[in-house]
This record gives C-alpha cells, sequence and structure tokens, in this order.
C-alpha cells in the first residue's frame, strides 16, 4: 500500500485486510512487558487505533481523542498499536494522563508485518483505524494516506455508536 509522510512517498509491506476480512494474527506487548495475541485481545467488539509514533502532535491527539470516548461505549475494547516501546507508552500515558485507552506495543513489528501496514524505511505502522467483531472479522477501517493527518473520528464512532 502506498501513504505519504509530509508529502514523501512511503510503501507498506503489504494490503491490509478489507471489510468483512478476517483480523490476521499478531502479537504485541501490554503495559508490563508482556506478550499479549490477537485472539486473547479481541474477545468483543473492539476499536483498534494504530499510530506510528505516541511521541508525535497527531498520534498524541488522536490516542486522547479516542481514550475521552471510552466510557460512552460499554462491552467495546478501545485499544491503541504503536511502534512505541511499553516503557515510552507508560511514560507517555502517565504524562498525559491517559488511562482508559489501552496501549499496546508493537516494537517487533509483528502486527504492523501481519496487517500489511509495516513501512520498513521509517520503522513505523502506517496510522489506521479498525473496527473488528468478536469474531475477529474487520467491519470498518480507514487507512490514513498522509500520516500526519488525523483520523476522522466521528465518522469512526458513529460507526461504534451503530454497532449497539
Amino acid at each position: 500500500m502506498q501513504v505519504t509522510m509530509k508529502n514523501e512517498p512511503l510503501s507498506t509491506n503489504g494490503e491490509p485486510p478489507k471489510v468483512g476480512e478476517q483480523l490476521p494474527s499478531f502479537k504485541v506487548k501490554q503495559a508490563d512487558g508482556s506478550v499479549v495475541s490477537m485472539e486473547e485481545l479481541v474477545d468483543k467488539p473492539t476499536l483498534i487505533s494504530v499510530v506510528p509514533n505516541i511521541n508525535t502532535s497527531v498520534c498524541s491527539i488522536s490516542t486522547k481523542k479516542f481514550n475521552g470516548e471510552v466510557d460512552k461505549f460499554n462491552g467495546i475494547n478501545f485499544y491503541t498499536i504503536s511502534t512505541n516501546t511499553p516503557e515510552e507508552q507508560k511514560n507517555w500515558c502517565a504524562a498525559e494522563g491517559v488511562s482508559k485507552m489501552k496501549l499496546l506495543s508493537d516494537d517487533s513489528f509483528d502486527f504492523g508485518k501481519s496487517m500489511g501496514l509495516y513501512i520498513e524505511a521509517n520503522k513505523l505502522d502506517s496510522r489506521s483505524v479498525w473496527i473488528v467483531d468478536a469474531d475477529k472479522k474487520v467491519l470498518y477501517q480507514e487507512l490514513i494516506q498522509e500520516l500526519t493527518n488525523e483520523p476522522n473520528y466521528d465518522k469512526a464512532l458513529d460507526f461504534l455508536q451503530n454497532l449497539k
């Protein structure tokens, strides 16, 4: 897949899953450094916000925005996945007061490579938003073409609202 960062063209390692397809299996790290699989994480409808680097402004804004919405959605998992280490994510959460949105580390790039979102040139995952059901089927995706742009929060949250 082709994306840009500050209008510079970049390529991901493949094509991400499409709506209606199954989420591929992957592993990420939790805040304590333990490894958890997609099968363990997705046990009910789930929103996954993928950000390249939590320590940049757009990634920070995006994660805080979704964090502010978590309480409005009972029975929905909210995750942010970035390529930052668990330690970097913990420090960011402490500094920004984010406690509801669960941050997961893809510092081994397993998620990005499995999803076709990994950008080798920058060692980052491409910004995107995913909503999957309890059966791990992709119901919604937003692939942000310019990595410095924010996702369409309202569209993703409206979609979640209509799942209820």
